[in-house]
């Protein structure tokens, strides 16, 4: 049995060390983020209509996952073990990600190319169906998201916010 001295000890290494470690990893975690964000933001400002910049955002963000399955980890999953903290900070990162999803949104939205009133709400489910497409290539050997790109883009485009019957 350890003496108190020693379980003090511990106790006081664990605390000073711990927080060290996750402000560390939030530390990677926002320069992973910062990269994939900017790579999105580039991929939409190549696109030919607002529609498509969010889709090409849609398009890197699943390619950049689906070729990097530890970022993809690291970015979605890795830190439950830290509780509130990790979930916090994931909202932050997938807040980021929907930002910038729902700008080009309101920007189709301006010009006439989608319906959808609350296009934040639209940004959200998008990355919601994007994170559950990733989260089942990592835990159920699913399809890999760049595999499935092609089929959750129609049902997130056409069958949600777009206005005209043909529009790919």
């Amino acid at each position: 049995m350890k003496s108190v001295k020693e379980r003090q000890f511990l106790k006081a290494v664990f605390i000073f060390i711990f927080p060290a470690k996750k402000g560390l990893f939030f530390a990677v975690m926002d320069r992973l983020a910062d990269k994939l964000v900017t790579r999105a933001e580039k991929a939409a400002l190549e696109a030919e209509s607002p529609l498509r910049a969010a889709e090409a955002a849609i398009d890197e963000v699943l390619s950049t996952l689906s070729g990097q399955k530890r970022l993809a980890r690291l970015l979605i999953i890795q830190g439950y073990t830290m509780g509130n903290a990790f979930e916090s900070k994931r909202a932050e990162v997938f807040d980021r990600f929907a930002r910038v999803i729902g700008k080009h949104l309101r920007a189709a939205k301006e010009a006439g190319q989608i319906r959808e009133e609350n296009t934040h709400l639209a940004s959200l489910v998008w990355l919601g169906a994007m994170n559950e497409v990733v989260v089942h290539w990592l835990f159920a050997d699913g399809s890999s998201p760049k595999d499935v790109m092609s089929d959750l883009k129609s049902l997130l485009l056409l069958r949600y916010v777009c206005r005209f019957e043909g529009f790919r």
